[in-house]
């Protein structure tokens, strides 16, 4: 499998996992709304799809890239007519599409952020889980024992 394939299959897994918004409403939402980690625009996209794009970044602050693949591609990968615009909720996921690209040079800076974001996201996943496991089994606090 090519990277464009495996790329494109990215995007099918996101839709499918609800990891992505399809569109300028639900973009704009995502972006909005702090959920959007990576802003995709086609790259056939018209003039205003760009500007709506710039716009949606400055409210959201995720990283915008001009995918290598057209409209029609975008809408084949995630079951969809066309898809000019598309917003990846999800950083390992985002990271995971990013790296699949031939283009390392160029997405340099996203992938750096990309990947200080999954840091994060492992993070908090792995904090979440000694907290589960702490109230499953009563962790107990150390330090000095009580008289």
């Amino acid at each position: 499998m090519d990277n464009r394939q495996r790329a494109l299959g990215y995007l099918g897994l996101a839709r499918r996992g609800n990891r992505i918004a399809l569109g300028e409403e639900p973009c704009g939402i995502a972006c909005r709304g702090g959920h959007a980690r990576l802003l995709l625009v086609a790259k056939d996209a018209g003039d205003h799809t760009f500007r709506r794009a710039k716009s949606f970044a400055q409210s959201g602050k995720p990283p915008v890239l001009t995918a290598p693949f057209t409209k029609e591609e975008l809408g084949a990968a995630v079951g969809m007519r066309v898809c000019a615009l598309a917003a990846l909720t999800d950083a390992p996921l985002a990271l995971a599409f990013v790296e699949s690209l031939d283009q390392p040079e160029a997405n340099g800076p996203i992938l750096e952020l990309l990947r200080t974001q999954t840091a994060r996201v492992a993070q908090r996943r792995k904090e979440e889980k000694a907290h589960q496991t702490n109230l499953r089994h009563g962790g107990k606090k150390s330090g000095p024992a009580r008289k």
